[in-house]
């Protein structure tokens, strides 16, 4: 009797579509068990006049696409032979690395990771973890002395920097011990000290050991990426690493570059009492969110202080005494900028070079990033690649995704894919950035006919309540069909909200669904109900939880 199969199905929304789609199966030869529209899946026992490409050709007539066909028994993974040491080897030990291990030791795979350095990779050491820590305290701290409540009193003694980095190396050592030392012996993971390189499409070294594998997988990360100035190296500069390990808050510093990173940090010291300014290249702040959360953001942070200089092309950077200064030229007219520190904020690159991918014949895009395909593998099928060395968006819950999924297709030949459309991202400034879908441009690129609703923070009654109304919802969906296309939030707790807009789009709710739906009064969340009402009614002249 053939063994029982899964089938990936992309586009169905609803009750209605596991009947058609169970129907299109049936008549392509499988016995259908269940169909599960949620998931995106189907299950049954093929006929001998089952295929792939039936099945495909059944369901395109219904609108729906094939996205693989996989059994719980097929391409069972590799054993280790004599002359291969491992089913899989990870070169990295970060998240992605782990995900894979993970995922492999599941699957009854042999697995090694390679790493040079400490392990746990960037979020844990020098990323999400180290800096979430000191901005949560640094929020508290400004908010203590800038409150907007009449009547209540609160002193501020200072903030014992030092004390704080502290405590956040603590929990950095705490987290890379129980969420990755500790799991390598719990997965029976080996752990290969030393540098990694291929040395042909098929074989690694590490420090001068021949290690070979059935599959293997690049998985080792970025690095802050510092463009080339005239005078900086010699002028010395602050990363996004080594910001986290000052142990003073400097008087005044100089942020160059102000997306994600540049704005956390930057905003880090603001809240701590450095007089900080921002350099943009760019036109504006949060140059890729939607240009009304970069117009707001950049006016309530000139409010907190600080200075904001967009289109600015750095052209020179020197020192004079203890202070660093930067020539900063924007319409044709140079600004000198100078400040106790500089913290260079200007992207990350990905850790290829010494990998030695030219003889493994893996290909890399201008910027030294792995390319592969929606699968995760690269140019040589042996070989794949997950995380930030990849030309992937670079977030910790997109690598762990990467790697799990590479980590099955080296394995198994599972035929999944990785996926954008829901990615939501985060910038936790204060108030937090968080965003998921399409923006108005992307919409309008992509054929939409696209309508906006935008929605000012003064209109959410939990904003009002916590008199914390700075901030902006944009909401993009699509004129023809109402379906809800990206959500764009500027707001306290905007990280929490977006979370049932990526809920939204995945199941392809409309805007009057999102309208329709219970949101609990006096929430931030109820702000996506509102600008969800924008599309159709005025908002100031409804009642409070009017529908």
């Amino acid at each position: 009797m053939p063994d029982p199969i899964t089938v990936d199905v992309r586009g169905m929304t609803c009750d209605h579509c596991e009947q058609t789609v169970a129907a299109a199966l049936e008549k392509a030869g499988l016995d259908v068990a269940e169909v599960d529209w949620h998931r995106g899946q189907a299950m049954g026992t093929p006929r001998g006049s089952f295929s792939e490409e039936a099945a495909a050709a059944a369901r395109a007539e219904h609108g729906y696409t094939l996205a693989g066909v996989h059994t719980e028994t097929s391409t069972p993974p590799a054993t280790v032979t004599d002359d291969v040491d491992f089913d899989l080897v990870v070169i990295g030990s970060g998240s992605a690395a782990f995900a894979a291990a993970i995922k492999a030791r599941d699957l009854g795979a042999s697995v090694a990771l390679v790493e040079k350095g400490t392990v746990g990779g960037t979020c844990v050491n020098i990323g999400c973890v180290p800096s979430k820590t000191l901005l949560r305290p640094a929020e508290l701290y400004w908010h203590a002395g800038h409150h907007p409540f009449p009547g209540l009193d609160i002193a501020t003694k200072g903030a014992d920097f030092a004390s704080l980095v502290a405590q956040k190396d603590e929990l950095v050592e705490a987290l890379r011990r129980s969420k990755y030392e500790d799991l390598l012996e719990a997965y029976d993971v080996e752990l290969i000290r030393g540098e990694g390189r291929f040395t042909g499409p098929d074989t690694v070294e590490v420090d001068g050991r021949r290690v070979r594998a059935h599959r293997y997988l690049i998985a080792t990360g970025a690095s802050p990426w510092i463009p080339p100035i005239p005078g900086l190296e010699e002028t010395g500069y602050l990363t996004s690493t080594s910001a986290l390990e000052l142990t003073e808050v400097p008087e005044s510093l100089i942020v160059v570059g102000a997306n994600a990173i540049g704005l956390e940090l930057g905003q880090l010291f603001l809240h701590l009492g450095s007089k900080v300014t921002w350099v943009e290249a760019l036109p504006r702040i949060a140059p890729f969110e939607e240009p009304e959360i970069s117009g707001v953001l950049a006016g309530y942070l000139h409010d907190q202080g600080a200075g904001v200089l967009t289109d600015a092309t750095v052209t020179a950077a020197g020192r004079d005494g203890d202070d660093v200064w930067l020539d900063v030229e924007i319409d044709g007219e140079t600004l000198r900028v100078t400040a106790d520190k500089l913290l260079m904020a200007t992207g990350r690159r990905a850790n290829t070079q010494g990998l030695g991918l030219d003889v493994a014949g893996v290909e890399i895009d201008r910027r030294g990033h792995v390319v592969t395909d929606a699968g995760l593998r690269t140019s040589n099928p042996r070989i794949y690649a997950a995380g930030d060395v990849t030309t992937h968006p670079q977030f910790v819950y997109v690598a762990a995704l990467g790697g799990n999924i590479a980590a099955e297709n080296a394995l198994r030949d599972a035929g999944r894919e990785i996926d954008f459309e829901t990615m939501p991202r985060v910038t936790f400034t204060s108030p937090q950035i968080a965003s998921v879908g399409l923006t108005e441009n992307q919409a309008v690129e992509a054929g939409h006919a696209a309508m906006t609703s935008t929605l000012p923070l003064e209109a959410v009654p939990r904003a009002l309540a916590n008199r914390e109304a700075t901030g902006v919802i944009k909401l993009v969906a699509d004129e023809a069909t109402g379906r809800l296309l990206g959500a764009h939030i500027l707001a306290e707790g905007a990280g929490e909200v977006i979370q049932a807009a990526v809920m939204a789009i995945k199941y392809r709710a409309t805007t009057d669904e999102i309208a329709d739906t219970y949101h609990p009064y006096l929430t931030m969340a109820e702000g996506l109900k509102l600008a969800a009402q924008g599309f159709r009614k005025d908002i100031e002249k409804l009642s409070c939880c009017a529908a």
